[in-house]
């Protein structure tokens, strides 16, 4: 039976990335249509279920009749056999099946696939959102409301079915029998629901606005948390564990002082409730036995109803608790759906193809761009062609707009004016996923994923053989170390996992694994983003030389503060202030004595000479 209810419902069915609603209603509609079949079925069963729950109080007050009025006791039985069969069905069958199929409709089948679908599919959504969404928030709190959607929806979707639903089942036949008795025993039953219905109303409004804050008071600690953890190196580096205990405590005590708001608002719901079903159970007992006294009712009818309300009066503390979490919910779930459902900043469009690279040609056509300020553009007006095979190198002053200039070719932001073309393509018409695969980077900041060696070199092209990914760790001077690695599973050399963002390795050792994942992804654009500064010269020499081979027939733009790494490429373009201020050669630019020549000026007493580069452009001939 378990395997039957795991496989009525499977969460990972392909779909497309879509946005979900930012909409409540809409967000719900948008996760639960998938499961809606199995969410009916459970319905049904709820339902049967509560149905049967209720007979017992039917049959509770017709055992009470009969024993009362029974003439004769040795004949009960044989006087009332289809009474008790029916009984004996509904207690011994219908019930237990019913409420066992209702639990495990819910726990195994329902439960477990709504929440793997709705983290699964916000995870994917939020997985594709652009550079700078990532860059405004921490990552610990986008995980974290990532994490929380799931539970959040699926709670609050079982908080209906089970509470709401089963509430409105037993309110709803609870004044089918008492008509069925005397319709004055309605009355306080629709009072007692009316009164429910207005406590509810008017309290729950308080209870979910402090809910989502709470939500959030929850997410802005995790964030702190993760934000301190992420950076240990830094708070040991400056001794400030201290100062990031009062950074966290600011976290602790907002999220304390929501709680405990949130607290206040659900008892102030409780003692308004509590009062009220007091009140139920005082006014439909006395009224029974009083229809009793005159005659109206019979004594059964006076235990069916008196069990009736005290079931309703059971069920409302239950209930309560199931609307106060429900709400809790909503607010956390609305307090997620602000970043989960925000529109990707960079989309393709409708119509988006596949880039196609034959010979590598780029083209930068008047681009402009300001990372949305209205002044102080970064780049502004700039024009550049790279020719297919050329090597260029980007040069110029922190901030002057390199590694931005590249950052817009990988479209990791929108240009705001102008186009980049490879090939004669608009990146803005071709998809992401194209335009990327066909560029091969590695950058200064090398972050790892904490996954194995193997698969951080793999991750260049998933598809490349054992003997391909070690090639290549060869190449890349990473042979040299990795068959030392152990982690602290003892898993050894390319099976050892690298820590979170490859922090169980050495700056050099990061960039000879990506430099590794470079080379096995051989793709016909590569930009080096200060691809070697994190090594020494011995080690830095050796992968020059696979570098130089790998950029043999390929479109190549490198950036580098150490002139030396990029003085022998085929022409060097002076970046300052996002305008191109020169460009040439090494040796053209030096005999001009601008930007680059004093730039190198101020490395050749801390670097290399001119003479220098000259040489290590022979050894990149050879």
């Amino acid at each position: 039976m378990l395997n039957w209810l795991s496989r009525l419902s499977d969460p990972f069915i392909d779909a497309p990335v879509v946005r979900p609603p930012t909409g409540l209603l809409g967000f719900y509609r948008h996760f639960i249509q998938p499961v809606r079949g199995l969410l009916v079925t459970l319905v049904v069963v709820s339902l049967i279920a509560s149905l049967s729950e209720l007979a017992l109080f039917v049959f509770l007050g017709k055992l009470v009749d009969l024993t009362t009025n029974s003439a004769s006791p040795a004949t009960f039985f044989r006087d009332n056999v289809w009474l008790l069969a029916a009984m004996g069905f509904v207690v011994l069958i219908v019930r237990p099946v019913s409420v066992l199929l209702s639990r495990g409709l819910t726990t195994v089948a329902f439960v477990p696939s709504l929440t793997a679908l709705v983290r699964w599919r916000s995870y994917r959504y939020v997985l594709r959102q652009s550079l700078s969404f990532f860059q405004n928030d921490f990552a610990g709190r986008i995980a974290q409301k990532v994490m929380q959607s799931g539970p959040a929806l699926r709670e609050s979707v079982v908080n209906v079915v089970e509470g709401v639903w089963t509430l409105v089942i037993y309110l709803v036949g609870t004044i089918i029998l008492f008509a069925g008795l005397d319709p004055w025993l309605i009355l306080p039953v629709v009072a007692w629901a009316c009164c429910y219905a207005v406590t509810i109303i008017r309290l729950v409004p308080p209870v979910r606005a402090r809910s989502q804050a709470a939500a959030e008071a929850n997410s802005g600690l995790s964030g702190r948390i993760v934000d301190s953890y992420t950076n240990i190196q830094a708070v040991k580096l400056f001794a400030h564990a201290e100062r990031e205990d009062a950074f966290a405590k600011e976290g602790f005590v907002t999220q304390v002082d929501a709680f405990r708001r949130l607290a206040a608002a659900i008892l102030t719901m409780m003692a308004s409730l509590n009062v009220i079903n007091s009140l139920l159970i005082f006014a439909v007992s006395g009224l029974a036995l009083w229809l009793w006294s005159i005659g109206e009712i019979s004594v059964g009818s006076i235990a069916m109803a008196s069990a009736l309300v005290i079931r309703l009066n059971q069920m409302s503390g239950w209930i309560l608790r199931t609307i106060t979490s429900l709400f809790e919910n909503i607010g956390t779930l609305q307090n997620a759906i602000e970043t989960i459902s925000r529109p990707h900043a960079i989309v393709d469009k409708p119509e988006a193809k596949p880039l196609t690279v034959t010979i590598g040609e780029i083209r930068f056509e008047n681009i402009r761009f300001h990372y949305g300020r209205e002044d102080g553009g970064v780049i502004e007006d700039l024009s550049l062609s790279v020719a297919p095979g050329e090597r260029v190198g980007l040069v110029g002053r922190s901030g002057a707009g390199k590694s931005t200039l590249v950052n817009l070719l990988l479209r990791l932001y929108d240009l705001e004016g102008g186009r980049i073309l490879i090939d004669g393509q608009d990146i803005s018409e071709v998809t992401q996923e194209s335009l990327r695969s066909w560029i091969g980077m590695v950058t200064q900041d090398t972050a790892l994923l904490h996954r194995s060696v193997r698969d951080n070199i793999r991750y260049g092209r998933p598809e490349a053989s054992e003997e391909e990914i070690r090639a290549a760790a060869e190449r890349a001077q990473a042979g040299q170390f990795v068959p030392e690695l152990r982690d602290f599973r003892g898993r050894t050399g390319y099976d050892a996992f690298v820590g979170e963002r490859g922090v169980k390795l050495s700056g050099g050792q990061r960039q000879r694994v990506a430099i590794a994942r470079l080379l096995l992804k051989d793709a016909p654009i590569l930009i080096l983003d200060e691809a070697t500064s994190a090594l020494d010269s011995e080690v830095e020499a050796a992968i020059q030389e696979q570098l130089y081979s790998l950029m043999d027939g390929r479109t190549v733009i490198a950036i580098a503060h150490r002139l030396s790494t990029i003085a022998v490429l085929d022409r060097l373009v002076v970046m300052d202030e996002g305008r191109i201020v020169e460009s040439g050669t090494h040796k053209e630019l030096l005999e001009r004595g601008g930007l680059y020549a004093s730039l190198w000026k101020r490395q050749s007493g801390g670097f290399l000479g001119t003479e220098s580069a000259d040489g290590f452009g022979q050894a990149a001939a050879e």
